[in-house]
């Protein structure tokens, strides 16, 4: 019961984290975008009032004194409305970023990611096994209508029954690569919830000296090398050749707890360790 009550508390923090992490990303994102649009509409601003500078239809002057001086505050306008135009990019580039926070694909460092994956699970099995009925169903029927009839007692809507009966590019059912890309899925699926199921059970490994301290924080989700002071550069090569990165807020050089971080640990501290 204390374990599990101490698994529940892991994860509630962990969530806490996990979304606050995100949060984070999302404010950041905004204020870039928003810097980004302030200072193109500066830009543009600036840009405008310098061409009402200019009478309006009057060409350069070819020949006058004037034309040199004419041609590079031309140039400078295009210049200035240019930059103008690529902080807007920017913003639009951060805008997007900012968007997109949340609603890509599960995250490792999300506590409900197993049972994100496990529900992703079941719809490729459920639609594989829909899949392989309707071929089957497909070959059993050479009619058409008794093919779109036995489709939509599968589970398949009208339109989505007559799409596999009039493929636009083809045969008529499922193609083989769809069934064997969706089955790869699957068991890559397979694969990595059975991947986080085994670190959610593992005992964390400690270690530490006098050189530093390595922990396995579930919390943050994070294999973590802690050093007393900036580590020589040696150890910092170590470290950043193995996926290390130094995190200021958590003041410790760290990558995601995964298989690979903890194999990639083992190595840091075993090089560490020969110096």
């Amino acid at each position: 019961m204390n374990d599990q009550n101490n698994n529940d508390a892991i994860k509630a923090e962990r969530l806490n984290r996990y979304e606050e992490r995100q949060q984070n990303r999302l404010d950041r994102y905004e204020a870039l975008a928003d810097k980004a649009t302030v200072k193109s509409t500066v830009l543009a601003t600036r840009s405008n009032q310098m061409v009402e500078c200019i009478p309006f239809g009057q060409p350069v002057l070819v020949g006058h004194h004037s034309e040199k001086r004419d041609r590079n505050f031309r140039s400078k306008i295009h210049s200035i409305m240019g930059k103008s135009v690529q902080e807007m990019k920017k913003a639009e580039y951060y805008q997007n970023k900012a968007d997109s926070v949340g609603k890509g694909g599960i995250s490792s460092d999300d506590p409900n990611a197993i049972e994100k994956l496990k529900s992703k699970l079941e719809k490729l099995q459920q639609a594989q096994e829909l899949m392989k009925k309707a071929n089957k169903l497909i070959k059993k029927f050479p009619e058409h209508n008794a093919r779109l009839e036995g489709l939509i007692e599968l589970g398949f809507s009208e339109e989505k029954a007559i799409d596999v009966l009039n493929p636009k590019y083809g045969s008529i059912g499922f193609a083989s690569y769809s069934l064997q890309n969706n089955n790869a899925e699957i068991n890559r699926l397979k694969k990595r919830i059975a991947e986080l199921q085994t670190l959610e059970n593992r005992t964390s490994n400690e270690v530490e000296n006098d050189l530093y301290k390595y922990t396995e924080c579930k919390i943050e989700n994070r294999c973590m090398f802690i050093f007393d002071g900036k580590p020589t550069e040696e150890i910092r090569q170590i470290l950043k050749s193995n996926g290390f990165k130094w995190s200021p807020s958590r003041g410790a050089w760290v990558r995601q707890l995964n298989a690979n971080g903890i194999y990639a640990s083992k190595r840091v501290i075993s090089l560490i360790d020969q110096i």
